[in-house]
């Protein structure tokens, strides 16, 4: 697993790659993942390399351990580098630019949470494509307990995957709450036993990577612009990527394959 993160931070971003999937590790067990600003940027990079990267079909995020999948920001360190206003426009900078690489990759992407999911880390999960949880886990955005502002971009993605009502009992009442209420409201695509997840999350990862990988980089491109304001969709883009679909080899592979009675084998062109 390659690590990015300056050694003398607290801390990691990990990554390993096998079977067409990429596996972030958020990793720092000790304060339950909470993300550094370090950790922040690392994540950043480490998207981009997974993203990047012409044998990964899929990209798996998870916490190290089984306690937590991230706790949010490491609020120890707040003193340091989130002092004052000033602070804070660079330290959402940098927040947001991971949550928002994660929210545009051009590949699938799943959180698989293990335990807590607060702040910054339910902000991970939002931004991906899919949830996996074991019912042990619990959730929260803790913001109104700490006199965090929250920005509309990150409100928006909860409220549309949510529910407007949700999203404002989440934040008014930053109450933790578990996985079978998560998965109630739709923050959850399934849910699984502790000793399950792993197992349950990489099935899913591969059976996805297996898939054609154009196919699915349209259908992503276009319940992105649908949840768009009307002005910013791009429908001839959509549509554009969903014909090209019909133009690939790809396209070819899967017609043959199922004629042969066998499994295609996608490359993505």
């Amino acid at each position: 697993m390659t690590s990015i993160v300056p050694a003398h931070s607290v801390g990691r971003i990990g990554m390993s790659c096998a079977d067409g999937v990429a596996t972030v590790m958020i990793d720092n067990p000790a304060r339950h993942n909470a993300l550094s600003l370090a950790m922040w940027h690392a994540l950043a990079t480490t998207l981009k390399e997974a993203d990047s990267n012409p044998d990964v079909r899929c990209i798996v995020l998870r916490g190290a351990g089984e306690a937590a999948f991230a706790a949010g920001a490491d609020i120890s360190e707040f003193e340091k580098v989130r002092v004052n206003a000033a602070d804070n426009i660079a330290y959402d900078e940098a927040v947001e630019n991971a949550t928002g690489l994660l929210y545009e990759l051009s590949k699938p992407s799943i959180a698989m949470v293990g335990g807590i999911c607060y702040g910054g880390g339910m902000a991970i999960a939002v931004n991906c494509d899919m949830r996996i949880v074991a019912n042990h886990s619990r959730f929260a955005i803790p913001a109104a307990k700490l006199g965090v502002g929250y920005g509309y971009v990150g409100i928006s993605r909860l409220s549309a995957l949510v529910g407007p009502s949700r999203a404002k009992e989440i934040f008014f009442t930053a109450r933790a709450f578990y996985a079978d209420e998560a998965y109630a409201m739709g923050l959850a695509n399934r849910l699984t036993m502790p000793g399950d997840l792993e197992t349950t999350t990489m099935d899913y990862a591969r059976l996805i990577a297996r898939n054609a990988p154009l196919t699915i980089a349209s259908v992503k491109l276009s319940v992105a612009h649908s949840l768009r304001e009307p002005e910013d969709r791009d429908i001839a883009a959509c549509e554009a990527s969903a014909r090209a679909c019909f133009d690939s080899q790809d396209y070819i592979e899967g017609r043959r394959a199922f004629m042969e009675k066998r499994k295609p084998v996608f490359r993505g062109v």
